[in-house]
């Protein structure tokens, strides 16, 4: 219990030792340049920031504390990151807007990352608790959605299972490769965002992003819609709404003062072009929203589920090695890479392997425990 003890209050003593630095600087900046309008929401959105990050911190640290189950709380930890990572990234584009474009694609980029944690979460909470085998076996084929719905039925197997995974790992692969693509074309000029004549190469990555999102939100349906029940004691629901609305309010509102002439080359305030208007409100909501995303990140992806009073407590170290492996990615980058450039279909052997890290449970039931 010793290392408990202290590093609570140290992270505390830290963060007031920061607070106390970056304050008076902020103060200082503001009366330096005058008050104009974009430093007072940058002044306006540190504040928010200051306020979120360490109740995102908070949870974080009580997961390490209470770290008992190491292959679903390493993905827990890298969700919970969202928030702190949202919220310095767009207070850093308010102050700087011409760098915008890399960091919106840098905080997309982890968007990504995020939604393969959440499916690689789902995917090992099932491998801890449930022999997958049996329990798809007495299942339906699971129908498509609209548009989808004129593809066959997905069997109930381990394919399925596979796909829906290799869906989502697709997203993230993708949204890197076009993050890399975004960074070359603005530094070569081609990159022209938020102009869609298709003459810029902001058009085709926001098309090619855009459809491998929406294939990866529709296989984590399909997964949820398979299995419902067995994934009802994660409450996965809930956490996938977090994830999923941290940035879509701001998006649509910044939209909708585009088109609606609320944001125009009339009133662009100190910024140089509309699109820099625009990241600015964006980046500027999106650090007030974290403040509530880091108050409901706290509760839904709780730690208490995890505590166990009865086993020793995890040394620390031992608990941030295992937060920071990420062997699990690459491995799985390398499978889908290999499934990807293979020309054959991949065997039982190989879908299985790559679905979890997880080792497995001698003692799984056919369904998973309430």
């Amino acid at each position: 219990m010793g290392w408990r003890s202290w590093l609570r209050p140290a992270l505390f003593f830290s963060y007031f030792l920061l607070l106390c630095v970056a304050l008076p600087l902020s103060v200082w900046e503001l009366h330096k340049l005058d008050a104009s309008t974009h430093v007072e929401a940058w002044f306006i959105a540190g504040c928010f920031v200051f306020l979120t990050i360490p109740i995102s911190l908070w949870g974080i640290v009580q997961h390490m504390v209470n770290y008992n189950k190491p292959d679903l709380q390493r993905r827990i930890v890298r969700i919970l990151w969202m928030v702190p990572i949202y919220s310095i990234d767009s207070w850093l584009g308010l102050r700087f807007p011409k760098a915008a474009i890399y960091l919106d694609s840098l905080r997309e980029c982890y968007e990504a990352y995020v939604i393969y944690n959440f499916i690689t979460l789902l995917l090992a909470f099932l491998a801890m608790e449930c022999d997958l085998d049996i329990v798809m076996m007495g299942k339906p084929p699971i129908a498509h959605f609209f548009p989808f719905c004129v593809f066959a039925p997905w069997r109930m197997n381990r394919k399925f299972i596979s796909r829906c995974k290799q869906g989502v790992l697709s997203y993230t692969v993708i949204r890197i490769l076009t993050t890399l693509i975004a960074f070359c074309t603005e530094l070569a000029g081609k990159y022209d965002a938020g102009n869609f004549s298709f003459k810029s190469a902001w058009s085709y990555i926001v098309v090619i992003n855009n459809c491998s999102q929406v294939w990866a939100l529709y296989c984590l349906v399909l997964l949820y819609k398979a299995l419902k029940e067995e994934l009802s004691p994660l409450e996965p629901f809930g956490k996938f709404l977090c994830i999923k609305l941290v940035v879509f309010a701001s998006f649509c509102l910044c939209s909708t003062f585009v088109q609606i002439g609320v944001i125009s080359e009339k009133k662009t305030w100190v910024f140089y072009t509309v699109e820099d208007v625009a990241n600015g409100i964006q980046s500027f909501i999106i650090c007030i929203e974290m403040l509530l995303f880091a108050v409901a990140h706290y509760y839904v992806f709780s730690y208490k589920p995890y505590l166990d009073t009865s086993s020793p407590p995890p040394p620390c170290c031992a608990s941030l090695v295992s937060m920071c492996d990420v062997t699990d990615v690459r491995d799985d980058v390398a499978e889908h890479v290999r499934t990807v450039g293979s020309t054959h279909h991949p065997t039982e052997d190989e879908m299985v392997s790559s679905l979890s890290s997880t080792p497995p449970n001698t003692d799984k039931s056919p369904r998973c425990s309430d």
